[in-house]
């Protein structure tokens, strides 16, 4: 078994990594999805070009892609245990949250840490 570590520069990217996903699935959520202005904005005739990725999100959300998505990475990182798909969980999984995909979306971020805190502890044999 692999000696345990602490954190190296790859842990700090990959938490770049995920605070950069669900920081700016946080952002584009609260300036271009909640304000009730946006709605009106959207439905006239030359909408502005956020409401194309607006309608993209707000169609993932009701079909819960964010969750799903989340769940499959947190499984792929808690089974392969690499700290890119953990840091991908984490973050997608924290869009998942901001979206209302909750459900699954938090499932997922859990198994994405715990797979990140084994690859630190020596349980996986990875480096990415």
């Amino acid at each position: 078994m692999p000696a345990r570590r602490l954190a190296g520069p790859i842990d700090f990217y990959a938490a770049a990594l995920a605070a950069i996903i669900g920081g700016g699935a946080w952002s584009f959520r609260y300036l271009a999805i909640a304000p009730r202005e946006t709605v009106g904005i959207c439905a006239a005739a030359n909408a502005p070009g956020f409401c194309v990725p607006r309608f993209y999100v707000l169609n993932w959300q009701y079909h819960h892609v964010f969750g799903w998505a989340a769940l499959a990475l947190g499984l792929a990182a808690f089974v392969l245990g690499r700290r890119l798909v953990a840091a991908l969980a984490i973050g997608i999984g924290v869009a998942a949250v901001v979206n209302y995909n909750g459900t699954y979306g938090i499932i997922g971020a859990a198994f994405g840490l715990v797979a990140w805190m084994g690859v630190n502890s020596g349980r996986y044999d990875a480096t990415l």
